[in-house]
């Protein structure tokens, strides 16, 4: 299937992936809209991120998931729907997790019938690693045990299992991408990448959660082109495919790595109020990425340190859009 002329709908286009995808998807030349939270103020998160010739060409539509009927016309007269909205921040998770869960659920809910309603030709449908939890076994294929470890995760395996079930009950054209940990520029501190960058640019140490575990990252290029792959290959219909690097690195290592690309000597903390509850801390996150290569032939193109590099250059561009002083979930 080519993306070209398609009428597409992304939600969560405000976020850092969903504002990548968006730009990729004009330069392919297809009819864009953008569905995003609304508020009073008439922001679009990080679509003021695009650049004023590319954002001519986007619709915008401000609503809830958890509204059907918005939700349903936004959907209506669209050929593929990206669905990347959501609540993502796991300790938020912890603090509203009714929020997260009538979000993640109910909003995937009222997209997977609004698209079977208007019979759209396809749904690219958002999960996150998040739902593995710590691994019982690496790297992680998409056959590993799904544990609720947060209620952010518990969310994300719930609206994972409706789309299954609209794929098995309704034969609904669905395909599900489970990136692991994507970075990159836009990228909010409430993320250990930005984290870690924006410390080393404003303090004389950084301050983290836990240290041990490890995680598989993946830079936002690399995964965008996945969303893309999964759009364009019928193959991945029905399928759930891993998107990660297939390398995993611990945080305290991953710090260690970016103070050195920074040429920073900076003594890393541990502050009990980062870390995860003990039982809900994921130890242990390494994609195996083999079927997405075997199905739409994807596989990453920017090493780790290559994206550092890059994400710190924005960031040292940007470090005003961060809140250098707070901790933020």
């Amino acid at each position: 299937m080519t993306l070209h002329s398609k009428n597409i709908l992304i939600t969560g286009a405000g976020g850092f992936v969903g504002s990548h995808l968006v730009e990729s998807l004009i330069v392919k030349g297809c009819n864009v809209k953008c569905f995003t939270r609304y508020n009073s103020r008439n922001e679009h998160g990080l679509l003021k991120e695009i650049s004023s010739q590319k954002i001519k060409e986007i619709e915008v539509i401000s609503g809830d998931l958890r509204d059907s009927y918005t939700v349903s016309q936004a959907v209506k007269g669209v050929d593929i729907v990206f669905h990347l909205g959501a609540l993502i921040a796991i300790p938020y998770s912890y603090k509203n997790p009714a929020d997260v869960v009538s979000t993640n659920v109910m909003g995937t809910m009222n997209i997977l019938n609004a698209a079977r309603n208007y019979e759209t030709s396809k749904i690219i449908h958002t999960s996150t690693s998040e739902v593995y939890g710590s691994a019982k076994y690496v790297p992680i294929d998409e056959k590993h045990p799904l544990q609720g470890q947060s209620p952010y995760s518990a969310s994300k395996i719930g609206a994972d299992k409706l789309v299954e079930s609209f794929y098995n009950s309704y034969s609904l054209p669905v395909a599900t991408i489970r990136p692991f940990n994507i970075y990159g520029p836009r990228q909010s501190a409430r993320a250990v990448i930005p984290t870690i960058i924006m410390q080393a640019l404003s303090r004389d140490k950084i301050c983290l959660g836990s240290l041990h575990p490890t995680r598989d990252y993946t830079y936002v290029s690399d995964t965008v082109e996945a969303f893309i792959q999964i759009a364009e290959n019928d193959s991945s219909i029905g399928k759930t495919l891993n998107i990660g690097s297939n390398k995993e690195i611990s945080i305290g290592n991953l710090a260690k790595k970016i103070c050195d690309l920074m040429n920073k000597k900076l003594e890393i903390v541990q502050e009990e109020k980062r870390k995860r509850p003990e039982k809900s801390e994921v130890d242990r996150l390494w994609a195996d990425t083999s079927l997405a290569m075997e199905t739409i032939h994807w596989k990453p193109q920017v090493s780790i340190e290559e994206g550092l590099l890059s994400t710190i250059e924005w960031m040292k561009e940007n470090i005003q859009k961060y809140q250098t002083k707070e901790y933020v979930i």
